[in-house]
């Protein structure tokens, strides 16, 4: 019997990644973004908001309508010291838990998109309600979606009540956690009953919360105040928040990418101090939909390789600031679930997830992020699933070198009868949606259709015949009256 050898010094298992700044890079993002925060201050729209800020120490400029308030370096650093480093998206099934950890990468849908191509007439319609249920039934089936971003808004619902219909709808066709804008802060006080209600009540859901709100500073270094009321709602009761800035270089952030990070970062963390100052532990996650504006078409551009490299960027940074992170990648600006969308959607959803990021999001997306797709999200889940298998990355062992097989099989043999063979073999990535078989085998399974045809087709049995975990008790009656009962009051308003 042949030796076996040991190794010392060796990593055994080490994935692929980025490594996108040195430590003096972060270093250096990080005391820029301060500087920002110091010197130029922040503009705070929200009067609440910025006297909480005043209580604990900033300097606060007063307007007419609005307030800029300058953040000391110090409160930075003790509400990043507060905000937890891990967080959990807890589902309303427990096995359905997503923990956001350093070195942990998962997918999730884009959001909101506000069209559909039907998947019955390939025509561009406005997203319903319906929509919106069959997109989170679809995300509730396919493991490569982690956590339930609102793929799609309920555009036949009044405005006002779009957001609670919106979790409505989700959280009744789906275990996995969700997250959605909740758009005001009385829409965050519905949204949190629903999800208390399907918690099975306040008190399951002050243990596991199964929601998460969006809110969005508005570039350049603006908290609206819809922004801050919602984060001072969701803080109070115990709700976390992933903020989310939407700049585009070029229009609302410097043209160079450096200097929209350091923007980016200080909107992010002025929301955090926000927070923090409410409810200290209010989880906080740092998130980002930036890119850059394509200068000829005066538009975002959601499939350049740049927004890719701005997650990758931000997810660094939230590293280096122990904050778990959710950042774009696997969008397209194609029109259609084409080539472009393949390109596009897998060059920026690999490098984001390459980059760290806890959450890569953007599934499904396309038409800069105006329209969704149901083929698109299957064929993303394959592409997810060879991204995943690309993390892992290439290990070294003496069990994976395998030199005690190749010494037995010698020059001129083969592996495939090995027992090394059969131990290691699933451990290769395989097909599912994507074909990889030859002509003649591919022509017999799918009687010629392509990548798309096959994709809708899959889709389409997906949302017909998966059944999501129910509601506990009675409560799709208690949210259907909830429902109703605040429907009328803002129809009485």
């Amino acid at each position: 019997m042949t030796q076996k050898r040991q190794t010392a010094g060796q990593t055994v298992c080490a994935g692929f990644g980025l490594n996108v700044f040195s430590e003096s890079q972060l270093k250096t993002l990080h005391y820029s973004a301060l500087r920002v925060l110091k010197n130029t201050g922040i503009k705070v729209e929200s009067r609440e908001a910025a006297d909480i800020f005043k209580s604990a120490g900033a300097d606060v400029e007063e307007f007419d309508t609005y307030s800029i308030v300058r953040l000391p370096s110090f409160l930075v650093e003790d509400s990043l010291s507060s905000a937890p480093g891990t967080t959990i998206y807890y589902g309303r099934e427990p096995e359905k838990d997503y923990v956001m950890e350093p070195g942990r990468v998962g997918f999730s849908t884009f959001g909101e998109c506000v069209q559909v191509i039907d998947p019955e007439t390939r025509e561009v319609r406005s997203s319903t309600h319906r929509d919106l249920k069959d997109a989170t039934r679809l995300c509730d089936y396919l493991d490569e979606i982690n956590v339930v971003e609102r793929a799609v808004g309920s555009l036949d619902k009044e405005s006002g009540l779009q957001a609670v219909y919106n979790y409505a709808a989700m959280v009744e066709n789906t275990g996995k956690h969700v997250l959605l804008g909740f758009n005001s802060r009385e829409n965050a006080r519905q949204i949190i009953k629903i999800a208390q209600i399907a918690s099975g009540g306040e008190e399951n859901f002050r243990k596991r919360p199964i929601v998460t709100a969006f809110v969005c500073p508005l570039s350049p270094l603006t908290l609206a105040q819809t922004c801050c009321d919602v984060t001072i709602e969701c803080a109070g009761q115990g709700t976390g928040i992933a903020i989310i800035p939407m700049s585009l270089s070029g229009a609302t952030a410097t043209a160079t990418l450096a200097g929209q990070l350091v923007i980016h970062t200080a909107e992010v963390l002025s929301t955090i101090v926000l927070a923090q100052l409410v409810r200290k532990g209010t989880p906080c996650t740092f998130a980002s939909c930036s890119t850059i504006m394509d200068m000829r078409f005066a538009g975002p551009a959601v499939g350049a390789p740049e927004y890719g490299m701005i997650g990758a960027g931000l997810a660094a940074i939230a590293r280096h600031y122990d904050l778990p992170c959710w950042v774009g990648g696997g969008h397209s600006d194609s029109k259609l679930p084409d080539a472009q969308a393949a390109y596009e959607a897998t060059l920026t959803a690999t490098v984001s997830a390459l980059g760290g990021a806890n959450i890569v999001y953007g599934a499904g997306c396309l038409d800069q992020g105006l329209t969704f797709d149901f083929a698109k999200l299957v064929m993303d889940a394959e592409m997810i699933r060879n991204i995943h298998k690309t993390l892992e990355g290439i290990i070294i062992s003496e069990e994976t070198l395998g030199l005690d097989v190749i010494h037995e099989v010698g020059p001129g043999g083969q592996f495939l009868a090995t027992r090394h063979t059969v131990d290691h073999m699933r451990s290769l990535s395989r097909s599912n949606l994507f074909d990889r078989r030859n002509r003649e085998g591919w022509n017999t399974a799918s009687q010629g259709r392509d990548l798309t045809q096959r994709a809708y087709k899959e889709a389409a049995k997906i949302v017909k015949t998966h059944t999501p975990a129910p509601l506990p008790g009675k409560a799709p009656d208690k949210i259907r009256s909830l429902l109703q009962t605040w429907e009328a009051e803002l129809k009485k308003a």
